[in-house]
């Protein structure tokens, strides 16, 4: 049932990938907000995920596209200067990389978000700001005791990470997203920015193009389905908590609905103790529901891994209300129902994507 209510003008910086083309494909299907997305076009299936969404708003004219970079600090100045809402997505994403070209990881994502911040303030209009942190904010964490079996490592406790966690940066892209989560923070203190950020752990759902540095249930589950070997980097009992993108998207609708609780406050986001899996688990699990035998080797941990990340989820459950309700196995059912319907896009012969004609007159129309 479609929402109405204030104008909205949502702003989606990476709003072409894998959590922003959910998010914009959500408010284009169930709100009467105006949907602004932002993005380089630089991650695989952006093209078909502004296909989908071109398709979702129709001809209601309530879909804006534009095609630029957040490092490009007058073209976000522009775009940021109309909306009620902004949400934060463009990021180098992968510790690899951030290890191998620390400055990129730097100017997108501690100075890209600066420059979203610095654009918002300036506008004067106090949009809603909201920004996805990680896990990785807390480093490998090997202060905590743990417990491990045949399957998998996991805490002592019974219960999993929260805010009230020490920062502790490993690698660049630890440093550059907590740098970022803090500046969000602190411009809600200073500037009094209605601000928010997620902490979250392992995200996973339909529209995810996963590979080995990021998306990895949905790597594991493709690479089952297409005969593809995989390398697993340590003993594989790393556990990690998966919380499927539809119940992300409500947690976004939750702490927007609750601005009044939520503005400031920092939220770490996750699947939970219930939804916990580790990676040799996850392989078992895709074998029991796939039939397919997924090929696999060891290779060495790589720097900074956490060996079990669960987020505790309570402060948002108490200031929203908000829960997980996808499990799993359902994740791993609707990123299986999506690959049957794109299959092609998984056609090693398939030509590279390139942005379309109209993208390109976007570009134009933006400048």
């Amino acid at each position: 049932m479609r929402n109405s209510g204030p104008f909205r003008s949502v702003l989606i910086f990476g709003g072409a990938g894998f959590i922003g083309s959910n998010w914009a494909h959500h408010l284009l299907r169930n709100t009467d907000a105006q949907v602004h997305v932002f993005d380089n076009l630089s991650r695989q299936g952006v093209t078909q995920n502004l296909a989908d969404l071109r398709k979702a708003a129709g001809n209601s004219g309530r879909l804006k596209i534009t095609i630029g970079d957040v490092r490009d600090y007058e073209l976000v100045n522009r775009v940021v200067s109309t909306a009620t809402d902004i949400f934060n997505f463009a990021a180098q994403v992968a510790v690899t990389t951030s290890i191998d070209d620390p400055r990129h990881d730097f100017e997108v994502n501690l100075g890209g978000t600066f420059n979203i911040l610095e654009a918002a303030r300036l506008s004067g209009n106090r949009p809603f700001l909201l920004f996805t942190s990680t896990n990785k904010v807390y480093g490998d964490m090997r202060s905590e005791p743990l417990s491990s079996t045949r399957w998998r490592h996991e805490y002592t406790k019974e219960t999993g990470t929260s805010e009230s966690q020490p920062l502790d940066f490993h690698s660049p892209y630890g440093c550059s997203k907590g740098a970022a989560d803090q500046y969000v923070r602190d411009y809600a203190r200073i500037y009094d920015l209605p601000t928010v950020v997620f902490r979250m752990s392992c995200i996973a759902g339909a529209r995810q193009f996963g590979n080995e540095d990021q998306g990895w249930v949905a790597h594991f589950l493709y690479s089952a389905l297409l005969d593809n070997p995989l390398f697993i980097y340590g003993d594989g009992r790393q556990v990690r908590d998966v919380l499927c993108v539809e119940d992300l998207v409500h947690a976004f609708e939750a702490v927007r609905a609750n601005l009044k609780r939520t503005a400031g406050e920092i939220y770490n986001v996750g699947g939970g103790v219930e939804n916990t899996v580790s990676l040799l688990e996850l392989l078992r699990e895709i074998k029991r529901f796939t039939g397919c035998e997924v090929r696999y080797q060891f290779c060495a941990a790589r720097p900074g891994d956490q060996l079990a990340y669960i987020t505790d989820y309570s402060k948002l459950t108490q200031h929203t209300g908000w829960r997980p309700r996808v499990s799993v196995r359902g994740t791993l059912e609707r990123i299986h129902d999506w690959w049957l319907n794109h299959r092609d896009l998984f056609d090693p012969q398939a030509p590279v994507e390139a942005p379309t004609a109209a993208d390109l007159q976007e570009v134009r129309e933006a400048a």
